[in-house]
Parts: C-alpha cells; sequence; structure tokens
C-alpha cells in the first residue's frame, strides 16, 4: 500500500555524493526538493522478529533516518554504520524518542534477526535503532520511493551503489533531505537537526 506523499531531494550514485559535499551547512535550508513521491507502508521485520508496517508504525509523523546496508557487506557498510553511531550516541535519548534510526537489508534473503542482532552487538549499536528486512519486491520498491536508484542501469544494479546515502525527514511537515554517509558525524547531526522545526538550525 501506497500511504502519503512526501517532498524528497533526489541524490544518487557519484554526482549524489558530489552535490551533498558541495553544500555546506549554511546552505542547508536550499536543499533541493524535486517531486512528489510515496511511502510505500510495506511489512517489515526487525532485530528482535516484531512486525511493522513502514510508513504507519516507523515513519508516520516522525523525525527519521534511513540507510540501506548488509550484515555481511565488506565495502562502506561498516563505516556508514561507525559514523552512525557517532550520530546516535550525539543525539543521546532522543533516539528511539522523537528521532528514529532505521537500517533495511538489501540482502533479506541472508540478513534475518539473528544477523542483525550479531551486527549490532558488533558495531556497538545502541537501543531505539531498527534493522529492518522486508521481502525482495517490498525492499526494492522501498528503495526506489526513497530515491536510493540510479538511471544508469550498470550502477543500479550494483547493490552497493545503494549503501552510501543517508535519507533524513521529518514526515510530519514534509520535509526530507539526503547526505553521504561519509559527511563527519557532526554534520549528519545538524542535518537531523534542520529538519526539526523545534530547532533554529534552518536559520543558521
Amino acid at each position: 500500500m501506497i500511504r502519503r506523499n512526501f517532498v524528497t531531494s533526489l541524490l544518487s550514485g557519484a554526482a549524489a555524493t558530489v552535490v551533498a559535499h558541495a553544500a555546506s551547512d549554511k546552505s542547508l535550508k536550499n536543499s533541493p526538493t524535486v517531486s512528489d513521491r510515496n511511502i510505500p507502508d510495506i511489512l517489515v521485520t526487525n532485530q528482535e522478529g516484531k512486525e511493522f508496517h513502514f510508513y504507519s508504525d516507523l515513519v508516520k509523523d516522525k523525525i527519521v533516518m534511513i540507510n540501506f546496508m548488509y550484515a555481511q557487506c565488506e565495502g562502506i557498510c561498516p563505516t556508514m554504520t561507525s559514523t552512525l553511531v557517532k550520530v546516535q550516541r550525539a543525539l543521546g535519548d532522543r533516539v528511539g524518542k522523537d528521532v528514529f534510526m532505521y537500517s533495511v537489508t538489501l540482502k533479506p534473503e541472508q540478513d534475518d534477526p539473528k544477523a542483525f542482532r550479531h551486527y549490532i552487538q558488533m558495531h556497538g549499536v545502541g537501543k531505539g535503532w531498527n534493522f529492518l528486512r522486508a521481502s525482495r519486491a517490498d525492499t526494492d520498491l522501498l528503495r526506489r520511493k526513497l530515491g536510493f536508484v540510479d538511471s544508469d542501469p550498470k550502477i543500479e544494479a550494483d547493490i552497493n551503489q545503494h549503501t552510501g546515502m543517508v535519507r533524513i525527514g521529518n514526515d510530519a511537515i514534509n520535509r526530507w533531505m539526503a547526505c553521504p554517509a561519509s559527511v563527519p558525524s557532526d554534520s549528519i547531526v545538524r542535518r537531523v537537526l534542520w529538519v526539526d522545526p523545534a530547532n533554529d538550525t534552518r536559520r543558521v
């Protein structure tokens, strides 16, 4: 099921990394938006085996951070996770309370809850961060709808090309952006705060 529209910046592939690095924190308020999209309400399962509907249970009216990964990744995933762990620690008890972190596996056939729990322990992930799996078809649908897609068929077919970005959004006010997970953790934190109207970072 498709739930509601949201405005998103479509940043993908190498060009996305260049654009996102070029944008300074002072220009976050000018982050581009390009189209109306839909967040699918697919069924997902977390590291504890609990089932959720992705949009209605996990995203609706919330501030979220979403990335794609897989547990056996030996490329960018460990570095990305390490950076996001620093983000989680910087946000403290806000994670799981009013900021929600979701990592979705690109290999649902092999990443079951046990694999997620091992990955969480290995990387020192704290509480309040959900690792999610869906069916293969739903995983591909969610990835495309969130903008983790490339117009080049060769890049699109390479699973590793979809692991380097973080989608950050506030569904309640329909404010979305993306940035590379390779930027410093404090830069990602500022982007999370930027989508929160309770903060003044939009005017920085």
